[in-house]
């Protein structure tokens, strides 16, 4: 049985302002268990300024065998980190931070964390996302009268990808944002509340990232008029649209660049990096002459980008387009070339432009690996990443590896695909691995901006999960992304059980008119279930998260918040689990929302969970019961007596703040 341990995080349950400003006081709580030391003192320490600042906690009482101790924290930095410190009689020193309990000191960069900068709207947290790769999705009637542009392989929807070039850049399906607007009611069936789509500019390819211009939709997807149409009918059925920009670079067909390029003088020649006196060479994405890369320290490029009513980042954002938001590729390069890093200030100004027009909008930026120092929520609200969530989800639950497939030239075979990494394969990972990777990737990142985190299973840019998933993980992957923080993803496909072994063959047209097919209607019913579990519980947006037991095979959390409680049980295997007195307690029964496992609690206090593996289920508890501080306003690090414990709200405790 994993023992009982203190625990803190960031959500309201312990912090009593997730969205403060510089100077404010926020009151912060840790959890202990009753029996836990005897304890001499309880103590935060943050950073300010690099320089440590001690605040001392006071036992606030205790309710349900927990002791619950509250210190204040004045916010000095915008990203204010904290970490606690318990002083047992024994002599025993120990530190909790986002790792968990240690008994040697922590770094700074694994704190807990309040972040002064602006908050992201409060929908962010509601979200469940939908990614569409437009030329895959769906034709409208109008797609037919659309010509076939000179660089594109005409095919037919129901010809199979072809992952060799040209065809892996260039096969043109004809999808468009009317057919795409014509199946909304299939997002609405399946629950999903956020659509994100790849680029929609004009290009030279079917994946668009190869701009053309910023400043009209292509007119194969059908213009301008197209996307209000699709933006207005989604917003009718309270789906919100996020687009897809490209800030570390354009196409070479871009205005921009065949303005400069070979053009010494050009008003936009300082846009890019040319590298010769005729601007006939230059800096690109990764060597792919096709996408030259943006130079941000082009006051002219920050202004067409961000500055004025026409710039690229309002023009979206305001009417007639309204779109709610911006998944920024490559995002993690943006602004940086070899001594130049200019990341913070392109997030910050993207973010400034964003507020001013529309506080209600996001800003997603891609960063697939580790991206915990771009994350400190000083621009970017979240991002698409891997390593915290969808890398080890997959080597805990896929399959060992088929056979490997054939490269780009249709000769030799290949290592299997995994993320671009060249480990041969997908790796074998238990489920304490899997956990222990969670930990690590989102140790660094404040709680607010975790929360944001897209936690898809794969993307346009991904082999498909299914395709490698052992027998019976999907339910598993599935209420694992619905259930854990951040913000649950589906790509447009998983749903119809499509499968691809890598982020070419992932982008398959999507089958319509297959839902009768078995596995299909089985996997349309999975995804309606598990979307409307994280729909209907609020807790799994923006509750606390305490991992309860982690073994080879099996991972037991609970998310928590004053309302409501969801516990969850995912196994690869069968799962017998006995939790420790104490850890859900006053809890002894508990409703099934999900699976089918067992929930039973024993006369001693534990709860005994089990199943027949593979395995997801989720329970609803209780809310957590936290006692009420009474607090002196004239002396903000004291707390009064105590006259009981109730279920303590958010609003409850910013209202306590002084």
């Amino acid at each position: 049985m994993t023992p009982l341990t203190p625990h803190h995080d960031g959500s309201p349950l312990y912090v009593s302002d997730i969205a403060p400003q510089l100077g404010d006081i926020v009151r912060v709580r840790v959890r202990v268990p009753a029996a836990y030391g005897p304890l001499t003192a309880v103590r935060t320490r943050s950073n300010p300024d690099h320089e440590p600042e001690w605040a001392d906690a006071a036992l606030v009482g205790s309710a349900d065998g927990w002791d619950w101790w509250e210190a204040p924290l004045a916010v000095r930095n915008f990203r204010h980190g904290y970490r606690w410190l318990f002083v047992h009689e024994s002599g025993l020193v120990e530190w909790l931070n986002q790792v968990g309990i240690h008994s040697i000191e922590t770094r700074d960069d694994d704190d807990f964390a309040l972040v002064a900068h602006p908050a992201p709207p409060a929908w962010l947290y509601d979200a469940v996302m939908y990614q569409v790769f437009p030329d895959r999705f769906a034709r409208s009637p109008q797609a037919d009268t659309h010509p076939t542009p000179e660089w594109a392989i005409a095919t037919a929807w129901d010809e199979p990808v072809d992952p060799v070039l040209p065809g892996r850049s260039q096969q043109f399906y004809g999808g468009d944002l009317d057919g795409i607007t014509g199946k909304l009611d299939h997002l609405v069936e399946l629950g999903v509340n956020l659509l994100y789509l790849t680029p929609v500019f004009p290009a030279a390819s079917n994946h668009r990232y190869d701009a053309a211009s910023f400043h009209s939709v292509d007119p194969l997807l059908g213009g301008d008029d197209a996307y209000v149409r699709l933006i207005e009918a989604a917003h009718a059925r309270g789906i919100r649209v996020i687009g897809d920009l490209t800030l570390n670079h354009s196409g070479d067909r871009h205005e921009w660049f065949a303005s400069a390029f070979g053009n010494p003088g050009s008003e936009t020649e300082d846009y890019y990096y040319f590298l010769d006196d005729d601007n006939l060479t230059y800096e690109s994405w990764l060597g792919t002459p096709t996408l030259p890369k943006f130079n941000w320290a082009s006051e002219a490029l920050r202004a067409a980008f961000a500055d004025g009513p026409d710039a690229v980042i309002a023009k979206w954002l305001r009417p007639p387009y309204s779109a709610d938001g911006w998944r920024i590729d490559v995002a993690n390069m943006t602004g940086r070339l070899g001594a130049i890093d200019l990341n913070a200030e392109v997030r910050q100004l993207m973010r400034r432009a964003m507020i001013d027009i529309n506080p209600e909008t996001i800003l997603l930026g891609e960063s697939t690996n580790d991206a915990a120092s771009d994350l400190q929520g000083d621009g970017w609200h979240g991002a698409m990443t891997y390593p915290s969530f969808t890398r080890p989800l997959w080597g805990w639950l896929s399959q060992p590896t088929g056979e490997p497939y054939l490269t780009a030239e249709g000769e030799e075979r290949t290592e299997p695909w995994f993320f671009g990494q060249p480990i041969g394969g997908i790796p074998s990972f238990t489920a304490r691995q899997f956990v222990d990777a969670v930990v690590r990737f989102t140790s660094g990142i404040p709680w607010r901006v975790r929360l944001g985190n897209m936690q898809p299973l794969d993307t346009h840019d991904t082999g498909r999960f299914a395709t490698n998933a052992a027998p019976g993980t999907i339910p598993v992957a599935v209420g694992l992304s619905m259930t854990l923080p951040g913000m649950p993803v589906v790509f447009a496909g998983d749903e119809y059980a499509l499968t691809g072994v890598d982020g070419e063959m992932s982008r398959t047209p999507m089958p319509w008119g297959t839902e009768g097919e078995p596995l299909v209607a089985e996997r349309l019913a999975l995804y309606r279930q598990l979307i409307g579990l994280r729909r209907e519980h609020p807790v799994l947006g923006t509750g606390g998260l305490r991992w309860l037991h982690v073994d080879d095979e099996t991972i037991v959390f609970v998310r928590e918040s004053a309302e409501e409680s969801v516990l969850v049980l995912a196994t690869r295997g069968d799962a017998d689990v006995e939790l420790v007195p104490g850890v859900l307690a006053g809890v002894t029964e508990a409703s099934t929302l999900v699976g089918k496992a067992t929930f039973a609690t024993a006369a001693d206090g534990s709860v005994l969970l089990s199943a027949d593996g593979p395995a997801f289920a989720a329970w609803a508890l209780p809310g957590v019961v936290a006692p009420e501080a009474h607090v002196d306003a004239d002396l903000p690090a004291s707390v009064g007596a105590v006259d009981g414990a109730r279920a303590v709200s958010p609003a409850d405790l910013v209202a306590e703040t002084p």
